[in-house]
């Protein structure tokens, strides 16, 4: 075994010790968050005292504790999928193989692309609207705590089954890491004869039952439990988001299951589901596809709620045109379910489908162009204030200006026919989901610090975050863009060739430049966590129940309202508030 793919599970293996070290020492912790003391009221409804240390997070239906333990899940499978996308960037360097053999570089391509939509992606989301949508909503609770509990614990049994192949490389057995990348194309899937597909497999099968039974939980919360005050007219942007995505959710997940079963019995029982004397390894595209690119909405369009969200109160203005933003976000997440086959342009299906598929492609972005609209024009002549959220949301707009516009450019079929499978639309997809994703992220964790934590974090190294993920992105992912323009195929683990068929020393300059802006990304994520665990311990402790200074123009929202309460509370109230939202009670 080569010491540097000894090195990688060693890693990887100290990074599962370090997130247990975490969970085991969080009765500690517990003492640092704001209003968890023994007397609180439990959340689901009763009145039995909460018990302590990891007893309490194993065994919690409290909403905001779910969230805090997806949160801590996403921000590992963001480390993890960090990590090894840092291994292969240092291998790319240069042209030859360096570092790590080809094999163990598509086993890291798989596992990054995976763990970051699967295992970062979704739970993060799952992170903001399980602790905040019953608090914006006026609900005590979600609809199905004891549902949402178990659909979190279903999340580290399948992280474990995508990485396995990882942590048996010492043992020198033959399960191996998959290397069918994300999109587990038949016929590699069903051909490479590894139980670590299989076992992958399995652990996806569990995060997209786990993302269902969320999504329908997140349904009924919102149609059920919502405020006496609470209506469809008031309802908030971001509930309206991941209502939407619960609806694409219920819609395409249930398909990626049965494709993924069905490829568990062509590998294992003998089945031609997608054998050429089946249904053919097309099938496998259009039923991956059909999934695959709602998925995009199914992650991006909670974030474009966040935004939505967040980046009005620094701007001192309410958001202009909400109720367009609704329907635009409600119109995405229909026209999401008839674009897939643009990812098939090159596959050799039939022309008029083509045109019928960019026509939709080409459509989608008018919505999308609605909400950039309004975000800009919310932030025109207001009264911007550039702290650390507002600097995110300012940068996932802008990053979504350039992610977007390269994807029009590959709904049109000519376009795409020549840019498919290159650099280019990995450079694409990034922006999207480095640039918009992660930023929304980062804004909405700072934006709702002081509630989580009852503290501030250090504002110059959150500004120094900003800025560093900020070039890092536009560097690697530019270049990326670049490197498509001059053919560059992607999932190649070398680029060696003759300087006969394509610039070599421009591809080698743009490689460089892509390991340099991610490594920038890396010294930004560092500045982020040291941040976050040192404020979280040590930051100033939050006295004021508005921060941010949004009662000035009218903008406190209902969590920060509950936040009030809390802190009333706390400072000697005659009465003790539910930490779930709910009722209170007379001590």
């Amino acid at each position: 075994m080569a010491p540097g793919q000894l090195a990688l599970t060693a890693l990887m293996g100290a990074l599962l010790v370090a997130a247990f070290a975490f969970v085991a020492h969080a009765n500690g912790w517990r003492m640092r968050l704001p209003f968890t003391n023994h007397e609180r009221i439990a959340t689901d409804g009763g009145h039995a005292h909460k018990p302590a240390g990891i007893k309490r997070w194993l065994t919690t239906v409290d909403h905001k504790d779910i969230g805090l333990l997806y949160g801590t899940y996403g921000v590992i499978a963001f480390i993890w999928g960090g990590v090894a996308v840092l291994v292969m960037r240092i291998e790319l360097f240069t042209a030859a193989e360096t570092y790590i053999s080809p094999n163990m570089y598509n086993a890291l391509l798989t596992s990054h692309g995976i763990t970051m939509l699967f295992l970062f992606g979704t739970p993060i989301i799952a992170a903001f609207s399980n602790y905040f949508i019953p608090l914006l909503i006026g609900a005590d609770d979600m609809a199905f705590p004891r549902i949402n509990a178990i659909a979190f614990w279903l999340l580290p049994p399948g992280a474990l089954l995508i990485w396995a192949g990882f942590f048996t490389i010492p043992l020198d057995v033959a399960i191996a890491p998959a290397e069918t990348s994300w999109t587990m194309y038949t016929p590699l899937s069903v051909e490479q004869a590894n139980p670590g597909v299989d076992l992958m497999l399995l652990g996806l099968h569990l995060t997209g039952v786990s993302a269902t039974m969320g999504a329908i939980n997140f349904i009924a919360t919102i149609f059920t439990e919502r405020g006496d005050d609470v209506t469809w007219a008031n309802l908030d942007i971001f509930s309206w988001t991941i209502l939407t995505q619960s609806g694409i959710i219920l819609f395409a997940f249930p398909l990626l299951g049965s494709a993924l079963i069905m490829l568990l019995l062509d590998r294992n029982f003998g089945t031609a589901f997608f054998a050429v004397e089946g249904g053919g390894p097309i099938l496998w595209q259009h039923l991956f596809w059909f999934f695959g690119h709602p998925e995009v909405y199914i992650l991006v369009l909670p974030m474009m709620g966040l935004v939505s969200w967040i980046l009005p109160k620094f701007a001192g203005r309410k958001l202009f045109g909400f109720k367009f933003v609704v329907y635009s976000t409600l119109a995405i997440g229909v026209l999401s379910f008839g674009v897939w086959a643009h990812h098939m342009f090159a596959s050799g299906i039939d022309p008029r489908i083509r045109a019928s598929f960019m026509a939709t492609s080409l459509a989608i972005a008018i919505p999308s162009a609605v909400k950039t609209f309004n975000w800009i024009t919310t932030l025109w002549n207001g009264n911007v204030r550039l702290t650390a959220p507002m600097l995110f949301c300012i940068g996932f707009v802008s990053n979504f200006v350039l992610g977007g516009i390269t994807g029009v450019f590959l709904a049109s079929v000519p376009v795409n026919l020549i840019l498919h499978e290159t650099y280019y639309v990995v450079g694409h997809f990034h922006y999207v989901v480095m640039g918009m994703i992660a930023f929304a992220g980062f804004g909405a964790i700072y934006y709702w610090f002081p509630i989580v934590t009852g503290r501030m974090y250090n504002r110059t190294l959150a500004k120094a975050h900003f800025w560093l993920s900020m070039i890092g992105v536009n560097i690697t992912f530019f270049a990326m863009l670049l490197a498509g323009y001059f053919e560059m195929p992607r999932r190649y683990a070398t680029y060696e060739f003759n300087p006969s068929l394509a610039p070599l020393a421009e591809i080698t300059l743009l490689h460089r430049a892509m390991t340099v802006g991610a490594l920038i990304i890396a010294v930004g994520t560092v500045l982020w966590v040291v941040n976050v665990v040192w404020s979280w311990k040590k930051g100033r402790q939050i006295t004021d129940p508005d921060p941010w200074d949004t009662k000035e123009y009218g903008l406190h929202g209902r969590e920060f309202a509950w936040f009030e309460q809390q802190l009333t509370a706390t400072d000697g109230g005659e009465e003790t508030v539910a930490t779930d939202g709910g009722e209170t009670r007379n001590e």
